[in-house]
């Protein structure tokens, strides 16, 4: 299936039930496709949303993944500073929109009505903006205190972003903690699959204190990469890694019965196929230096066709329950 163009019939009905004025509509279009191409488990996830949900959270993943590839580029004509003055003048164009509510950019446009629709705090996109920031200067991060630092500006502000637009059964206060976890678990994920990919970029996001007490450090790891394959202290280093980041799946996994019953099989899902994730790289014998692992398309399909039955059943009593 091409990620990149989804059938519109099916966007059309997902802006229709969520009420988006004709003039936000190719905005929150892009953020679709943004969010199609570039995640593919979180796409999925999002179909077992109501339609009205799904815009929402294009939105919001298709920004984020749009700022990541600003940071990201690989063009060798742009240097660091070029980078910078794009994020910057992103930075800027974000803020305004907040403050005044609206926004003529073609992907801001969609976020910022989303920020207003779902009553989001605007200093998450701060922190968010920040650790933006920070990949463009920081290789690496000595401590696991400097990592969650990042790790809450890049991934824990996501979940916490989102929590409005899933609902939740309880004051929203009290799930947030586990929002945060979520995104957190789902971002240590992404860098122990990316080790190799962000090598390349000469970046580290494990904890180095954490790596040399297996006698690991950044050099080791580049001397793996060139090899193709981890040696015995990489892969006991990297068995250290994916032990804390299944406690922080444990961590947030109360949380998903905090949400609002139609949300509960979107998050599900997302949580099952990204700690899977976890499951390959195991099974690899901990080789995330020659290609990057990834659960099959026939099992993210299996998952997410297990869910709809939750999702017909949530649906069908919050019928009922406002009838």
């Amino acid at each position: 299936m091409d990620t990149g163009t989804w059938p519109r019939a099916a966007a059309r009905r997902e802006l229709d039930a969520a009420g988006v004025q004709p003039h936000l509509r190719p905005a929150y279009q892009r953020c679709r496709v943004l969010n199609a191409a570039h995640g593919r488990t979180y796409f999925l996830a999002t179909r077992l949303l109501a339609p009205a949900q799904r815009p929402a959270v294009h939105a919001l993943y298709g920004f984020a993944r749009w700022v990541d590839d600003i940071v990201d580029d690989t063009d060798e004509s742009r240097t660091v500073r070029d980078r910078q003055q794009a994020v910057d003048q992103l930075d800027d164009k974000l803020r305004a929109g907040l403050r005044a509510g609206n926004s003529e950019h073609p992907i801001l446009a969609a976020l910022v009505d989303t920020v207003a629709r779902h009553h989001i705090d605007p200093t998450l996109f701060t922190d968010f903006m920040a650790s933006m920031r920070m990949d463009l200067t920081v290789r690496s991060y000595p401590t696991r205190a400097a990592l969650d630092a990042y790790i809450h500006g890049s991934a824990a502000v996501i979940g916490l972003q989102l929590l409005p637009v899933f609902g939740t059964v309880c004051p929203a206060g009290e799930a947030e903690p586990y929002a945060a976890a979520l995104g957190g678990a789902f971002q240590l994920t992404n860098f122990l699959r990316d080790v190799g990919e962000d090598l390349d970029r000469g970046r580290v996001y494990l904890p180095l204190e954490e790596l040399a007490v297996f006698g690991v450090d950044q050099e080791r790891l580049v001397w793996c990469r060139e090899a193709g394959r981890p040696d015995l202290p990489v892969r006991r280093a990297l068995a250290d890694q994916v032990a804390r980041t299944r406690s922080k799946y444990r961590a947030a996994e109360p949380g998903i019965a905090l949400l609002a019953p139609w949300s509960r099989p979107c998050v599900r899902t997302a949580f099952t196929l990204y700690g899977e994730i976890l499951d390959r790289i195991v099974e690899s014998g901990y080789d995330v230096f020659r290609r990057r692992l990834a659960v099959s398309g026939p099992r993210r399909l299996e998952v997410a066709a297990g869910a709809l039955g939750a999702v017909v059943a949530a649906r069908l009593l919050s019928r009922r329950t406002n009838v």
